[in-house]
Order: C-alpha cells, then sequence, then structure tokens
C-alpha cells in the first residue's frame, strides 16, 4: 500500500469524522442517514490514519506531496 494522501487531505477528513460524530451524537441526524454519517466518518479516520485512500487508488488521485 502506497500513501496517497497529504496532510491537508487528513486533517480535512479527521474535521469531517468529527463533525458527523457530533451531528449523530447530538441527535440532529438521525435514523439511517445519521448512520450513515457515523460509518462515513469512521471510514475517514481509517484512510486517514493509513494515509490510504481505496478510492484515490482506484481514480489515480494522489494528493501526497511529491518527493
Amino acid at each position: 500500500m502506497k500513501n496517497n494522501m497529504g496532510s491537508t487531505d487528513k486533517i480535512i477528513r479527521i474535521v469531517l469524522a468529527l463533525v458527523f460524530a457530533a451531528l449523530y451524537f447530538t441527535g440532529t441526524v438521525t435514523g439511517l442517514a445519521g448512520t450513515i454519517l457515523l460509518v462515513l466518518g469512521a471510514v475517514f479516520v481509517l484512510t486517514s490514519l493509513v494515509s490510504f485512500c481505496p478510492l484515490y487508488a482506484i481514480v489515480g488521485v494522489s494528493t501526497c506531496p511529491r518527493k
């Protein structure tokens, strides 16, 4: 697995995951939409921690700075 996420991308994903979690746990978004946001937030956190996004790999995108 080759890293394909830059630090800005990781920060944005973590912030979005926190927003999704806050919306879910405060009861602002409930039901199926809330569950989907919570799962999406978990995916964002996981991909940020490993610095790899499978969708980016499929599309051929990389936000990682070139060395």
